[in-house]
């Protein structure tokens, strides 16, 4: 092929490259098929694969910066196809010299002088190895290229036996194989097979031997015709490592993380083995990235898998990069909860020294999901999320530490969140309902207002109390819909009553969640449904809690006086369970204090000049 063709070929296989790249839908057979064609083309030095995969891994990467996962793949087709090509050619080489070394042998009589100069002109000029032994091993004969792929001189090889080149870990299926073919019950055998040069070096070869039998049919010699692919297994080794290891970090990634627990949950025969895991996320890692730099925070994820590594060497355990900031540890059964427990708590010392990367001083911890698992009633699905989850947990709890996967926690979490995820249909359905609990005067027992209490009816666990829901109408922000609700049927109901009993002036007290108290809409639906019902204003009163009062200091102030300036009384329930800061309570519009149960028992309990009087919480109600 001249020059000029040459590079027309080159030229359209890098467009069916490119297009490959940029398709829609992609595949990798566009890959492959270059790689045929290289080899189909007799491009097949050792240089020119290497040279395709550097320009698709350099060019290519700046043309397609966006797809860095479809070039990994084409270059893993491109390689592929070019290997099985290579190997096909070299099959059928290795057919060809085989059958003529067997036509030379059966024309001897007939034409002994051409056979012979034709055997050996191949076995001279052949490129590959060819080596003929008796059936005792013994070497009778090589060509030069088998020379130069052992290392060894010509008489040298005609001194030892083909046993002392194999390798001592091949299978032993292929040792079955050549007792076979030395016995004459099979004719041919293929396999890659590794050798020992002379220097000791190990040589990755494609083997195809042959029998060659006598005029009796009896074995008589093996033809051996070798290809070194050395080059070719190394190759194939580096691209598997690469699809097994994070680049980053060089530690395992999930691929070769899922494999090795598949395989540990099929081999784990003893029925109460255990399967532990480490699942763990740095604290704060966002923020390193934001506040230094990309570039810093990925030379803080290698420090971090390095230490991981040194970590749990002692125990052989295998750690892998997840993703972004996630690790996890793997400990094949049998794994205990101690043995989990020990390695959180290793890996955590082992995190805490502090890091000193790019003039900075940085504190790293993590939080770490734990658990030791059945692995005879457990599935990868099954671990991995029973792992997320306790991580949840861990970073919940306070950050910097482990958690145990507890099933029992599992099992009220999935219940709370199946509780949430029904709230807001049930809303829209009418299962809530409102019910009303009389306020009433000490002095003489009458009564003064009614408090609304949101229940909510499930229709498969019953009338639940507001302590069941409400926390999570909080958690999920429903609660600015179910407290709009519950302010509109209770005005209702309340203004209902007024018209009914106008001399009564009962007050409505409705609860405000502290969400609620934030929300902007608050003032405008209050005055809608005072303005929709009828209700005065001054016959509703709002309470919120004194936690819910401090936990937001500042911000709902601005809604409470609006409020008030409705003519909407303000209350604060459930008065001495904290320690609320007066000076501000002093600044509220407040018409009402509610006190908590345990604070008036407490004052109940004492003789008024007992030991406890002039105690905080006297001084608290003198305050008031």
């Amino acid at each position: 092929m001249s020059p000029e063709e040459t590079q027309r070929l080159l030229y359209g296989l890098t467009l069916r490259l490119v297009e490959a790249l940029d398709a829609d839908e992609f595949t990798v057979r566009p890959g492959y098929d270059v790689g045929v064609a290289l080899v189909q083309a007799h491009l097949t030095d050792p240089s020119v694969l290497d040279r395709t995969l550097q320009l698709l891994g350099s060019r290519f990467a700046e043309l397609f910066p966006a797809a860095p996962r479809r070039l990994a793949r084409l270059q893993g087709g491109v390689a592929a196809g070019y290997v099985f090509a290579l190997r096909q050619r070299t099959l059928a080489e290795q057919e060809s010299l085989t059958m003529a070394v067997l036509d030379a042998r059966k024309q001897v009589e007939q034409a002994l002088r051409v056979s012979e100069a034709r055997f050996r002109a191949l076995f001279a000029g052949a490129a590959i190895g060819i080596g003929i032994a008796d059936t005792g091993g013994a070497i009778l004969e090589v060509n030069q290229a088998f020379c130069e792929m052992f290392g060894y001189a010509e008489d040298e090889l005609g001194q030892i036996k083909v046993t002392e080149l194999v390798h001592p870990d091949d299978a032993p299926g292929l040792w079955d194989q050549y007792a076979d073919l030395i016995a004459g019950r099979r004719d041919h055998v293929r396999a890659e097979k590794r050798y020992f040069r002379k220097d000791g070096t190990v040589i990755y070869t494609d083997l195809a031997a042959s029998l060659i039998r006598d005029d009796a049919g009896r074995p008589r010699f093996t033809v051996a015709m070798v290809e070194d692919v050395t080059e070719r297994h190394e190759l194939a080794e580096r691209l598997r490592f690469q699809a097994e290891h994070d680049p980053l970090t060089g530690l395992p990634n999930r691929t070769l993380f899922f494999d090795r627990l598949t395989a540990a949950l099929r081999h784990a025969h003893d029925g109460d083995a255990r399967i532990g895991l480490c699942y763990l996320d740095l604290d704060g890692f966002k923020m390193v990235n934001d506040s230094l730099g990309h570039a810093v925070g990925d030379q803080l994820l290698v420090l971090v898998g390095q230490r991981l590594a040194q970590c749990v060497a002692r125990w052989g355990h295998l750690v892998a990069r997840m993703g972004g900031d996630e690790f996890v540890i793997l400990l094949d059964p049998p794994a205990t909860t101690a043995d989990v427990a020990e390695v959180g708590q290793a890996v955590l010392a082992a995190l805490r020294e502090p890091v000193h990367l790019a003039g900075h001083t940085l504190s790293v911890s993590a939080s770490i999901g734990v658990l030791a698992e059945a692995a005879a009633t457990s599935t990868v699905a099954d671990l991995m999320k029973a792992a997320d989850i306790t991580l949840y947990w861990a970073k919940s709890d306070g950050r910097a530490r482990w958690a145990l996967f507890d099933p029992e926690r599992h099992e009220r979490e999935q219940a709370r969140y199946a509780l949430a995820s029904a709230m807001p249909a049930a809303l829209a359905q009418g299962e809530f309902v409102v019910e009303y609990q009389p306020m009433v005067r000490l002095a003489d027992a009458g009564l003064i207002g009614v408090e609304a209490l949101v229940r909510w009816q499930h229709p498969r666990l019953g009338r639940l109390m507001p302590d069941s829901f409400v926390g999570l109408a909080e958690e999920t922000g429903l609660i600015v819909e179910l407290g709009r609700w519950v302010l509109t049927e209770a005005c209702r109901q309340a203004a209902a009553w007024n018209r009914d009993f106008p001399d009564a002036r009962l007050v409505l007290s409705v609860n405000l969640a502290a969400r609620q108290a934030r929300d902007e809409s608050i003032v405008d639906d209050v005055a809608r449904v005072l303005k929709e019902t009828g209700l005065p204003a001054e016959l509703l009163q709002l309470e919120l809690t004194e936690s819910a009062v401090m936990s937001i200091e500042g911000t709902p102030l601005p809604s409470l006086r609006r409020l008030s300036a409705l003519g909407v009384r303000i209350a604060i329930d459930d008065f001495g369970t904290g320690y609320s800061n007066l000076a501000y309570l002093r600044t509220l519009p407040i018409q009402g204090l509610k006190l908590a149960g345990p604070f008036v028992a407490g004052l109940r309990d004492q003789p008024p000049d007992g030991p406890a009087a002039g105690q905080p919480d006297e001084q608290v109600l003198d305050a008031l």
